[in-house]
């Protein structure tokens, strides 16, 4: 059965095993940034094997999951 539910950052953040209120975002989003645009997402030293697997994923196989893996990815780089 095909999971039809929106994704957000929230959801995202559970997928991953991560605290996943929205102050907890923001306080990741915060501590853990990417300065270079030559590091894609997934191979950020931050994450663990399998939640870069399954970021990788997303983006390659055009998940359901792509839409907010690209919003995590473009808030890590443009956090102030």
């Amino acid at each position: 059965m095909m999971d039809t539910s929106s994704h957000t950052l929230n959801t995202l953040f559970e997928q991953l095993g991560l605290p996943s209120d929205t102050a907890a975002i923001d306080r990741f989003i915060e501590t853990h940034r990417l300065f270079s645009e030559e590091v894609p997402l997934h191979e950020a030293t931050f994450w663990t094997d399998s939640q870069a697997a399954f970021l990788q994923d997303a983006i390659q196989a055009d998940s359901d999951w792509a839409e907010v893996v690209d919003e995590l990815n473009i808030r890590l780089r443009n956090a102030h």
